[in-house]
């Protein structure tokens, strides 16, 4: 079964953990947290304080927290982040002016390292880091907010991602986030996505979290 990752983001501000602990409690492995600052994206969110204050209720439930730098100069930051209790920490190519030593720092700082990539940025800025990351993160919407329609060439582009992965004989994780739903979801998994995360259909709605998780998990039974 691919990992289910929940974007905390999604919920009620107010009871991130309470909301995280009914996600986890829903048999989730990873809890997804979406940091924003204002300017590398349109939106504010959350810092280092809020991963610390998730920690706890992620190792209650042996899960892993899977932060997304969605910020300017990310590798100021990284020491704060892993700190706070990050597992995976990934950073933007198009926020990194040296990425290479971006992966270098979060490695060092004892968590995975991933890149990200927005919906129009082109493949080629993974060249030459791909060897050196555990996860590659696709927008399949523009970053910043919650609630977005899936961009429907985001698929092609997680196959051309496969492929690539594939060709190094990488084990690293290909994640996607952005308008991930039971519509879609299998269509991803097939694409070679091993890692969907998944905000306003595990958070929104009228159905418990519960519920909605395992909406996407039955669409993940179907054959491929």
């Amino acid at each position: 079964m691919p990992t289910l990752a929940p974007s905390i983001i999604a919920s009620d501000p107010g009871r991130f953990a309470a909301c995280a602990d009914e996600a986890l409690g829903a048999g989730v492995e990873w809890l997804h947290v979406d940091v924003m600052d204002g300017h590398f994206v349109p939106n504010i969110t959350i810092g280092p304080d809020v991963v610390e204050a998730l920690r706890p209720v992620a190792d209650e439930h042996g899960a892993q927290l899977d932060v997304h730098l969605m910020i300017e100069e990310p590798q100021q930051y990284v020491d704060a982040f892993a700190e706070a209790g990050a597992d995976n920490l990934t950073v933007h190519v198009e926020a990194c002016t040296h990425l290479h030593r971006a992966a270098q720092r979060i490695r060092a700082a004892g968590c995975n390292v991933g890149v990200a990539l927005n919906p129009a940025t082109p493949l080629g800025h993974l060249d030459g880091i791909l060897p050196f990351v555990d996860l590659v993160l696709v927008m399949s919407v523009n970053p910043g907010f919650s609630g977005q329609s899936y961009i429907p060439e985001s698929t092609a582009k997680v196959q051309r991602v496969r492929r690539q992965l594939n060709a190094l004989g990488s084990s690293a994780h290909l994640e996607v986030d952005g308008g991930v739903a039971p519509n879609n979801a299998m269509e991803l998994i097939r694409a070679g996505a091993d890692v969907l995360v998944a905000g306003s259909a595990v958070f929104g709605g009228d159905q418990p979290v519960a519920q909605n998780i395992e909406a996407l998990r039955n669409a993940l039974t179907l054959k491929v």
